[in-house]
């Protein structure tokens, strides 16, 4: 028996046969903000990054020109993901997931380590994170869980399946250290048990062990204790830990209603650490001001909404989970940077989507994105 052919036979519920020629128009609103938001995006990390990018290679444009090849090479991407049938992410979940927990262990063994964390694999003419494929492969994984089982979901097996996929990732993220890809794949799988429709009594398990394992991180103290206590007290250590908060909120409050002016902000030139990568948001409030600031949300509310809307009026269970779970992931990572720039959460290193500089986020965000208009094209050819 072939590997493909085990793999539907253990299927519950047959994969939707979505064929290149069934496909329609890809959803046109969803490509435009995705776009414009990358072109946004880029337009700030230039301007944020370019006095660092001086300071330690002498090309100010450095990380901008970096960041646009990465563009470039995503949004061809995106174009070549949207016409691969999503239907193929169900077949082959099980080995996007092993493979994905393949590349957290070989980071583990051979990854670069940068500031005593090992997160990257190096390829020779750039680096890479798994982390950034395995936020993908937990989606993909418990979509497929719960599309098959879906006759299950309220059983605690359904539960202890998707709680053992987390498990596993989340374990090899903690040994990098990984802190902020872990509470994402948690947030993640929570909210994907959620719209799935797991017994919520197991929901309340989920929360109730990720709250004690927060405060055994808390109780431990060390580098997480550290953040805490930066967050909740900034000025008490302001040349060290309360350094990047208080930076940040002064970018933000200088910046005013109309912000100084693009390319006029102070804070980048090396007064606020990550300027061009965890804290670009705050550049952004500094030279655009809040209005700029709140235009750049909005252009990321609708996108996120009309991620869901694409989902909800998806043509089958899993790609309406599918769906679901990379909007979600979208809407968490801007939500808690935003948070943290801001000091409403404490710092977690948290990038935001298409403006943070990253080639293989960016790549992803876009491939990620692509995989959602897939979707919208599946609606468009059922009308």
């Amino acid at each position: 028996m072939s590997h493909v052919h085990g793999v539907r036979k253990l299927s519950k519920e047959k994969p939707t046969r979505v064929r290149e020629s069934d496909l329609g128009i890809m959803d046109l609103p969803y490509l435009l903000l995705t776009l414009l938001l990358t072109a946004v995006g880029l337009l700030v990390l230039y301007s944020a990054s370019y006095a660092r990018a001086y300071y330690l290679t002498g090309n100010p444009a450095g990380y901008f020109i970096s960041q646009l090849i990465f563009a470039v090479a995503g949004v061809v991407v995106l174009l070549f993901m949207s016409r691969v049938p999503y239907a193929w992410y169900r077949r082959y979940s099980l080995a996007i997931y092993l493979l994905t927990v393949a590349l957290l262990a070989a980071v583990l063994l051979f990854g670069t380590n940068v500031n005593g964390a090992t997160r990257w694999i190096n390829l020779g003419f750039t680096q890479f994170q798994p982390s950034e494929i395995a936020k993908f492969a937990l989606i993909v994984a418990m979509a497929a869980l719960m599309t098959r089982y879906k006759e299950e979901l309220k059983s605690p097996k359904i539960f202890f399946l998707c709680a053992g996929a987390l498990l596993l990732i989340a374990g090899l993220l903690i040994l990098e250290p990984h802190f902020s890809a872990t509470i994402i794949v948690a947030a993640l799988c929570f909210c994907m048990m959620l719209i799935g429709g797991i017994n919520k009594k197991y929901l309340g398990i989920v929360v109730a062990l990720g709250s004690a394992g927060l405060l055994a991180l808390l109780l431990a103290g060390g580098y997480t204790s550290d953040r805490i206590t930066a967050w909740l007290d900034p000025e008490a250590d302001p040349l060290d830990k309360g350094l990047q908060i208080l930076q940040s909120e002064y970018a933000i409050g200088s910046g005013g209603l109309l912000g100084l002016g693009f390319g006029k902000s102070r804070q980048k030139y090396l007064y606020l650490p990550e300027e061009h990568n965890d804290y670009i948001f705050a550049i952004a409030c500094e030279e655009l001001g809040f209005l700029g600031a709140l235009v750049i949300l909005l252009l990321f509310a609708l996108l996120i909404l009309r991620g869901f809307w694409i989902a909800i009026h998806a043509r089958d269970r899993f790609s309406m989970l599918l769906g679901a779970g990379l909007t979600c992931l979208l809407a968490l990572q801007v939500i808690l940077n935003v948070a943290v720039v801001t000091n409403l959460l404490p710092s977690t290193g948290i990038s935001l989507p298409f403006f943070s500089s990253g080639g293989t986020a960016l790549i992803m965000q876009l491939a990620e994105c692509g995989i959602v208009l897939n979707i919208s094209r599946s609606i468009q050819s059922r009308k």
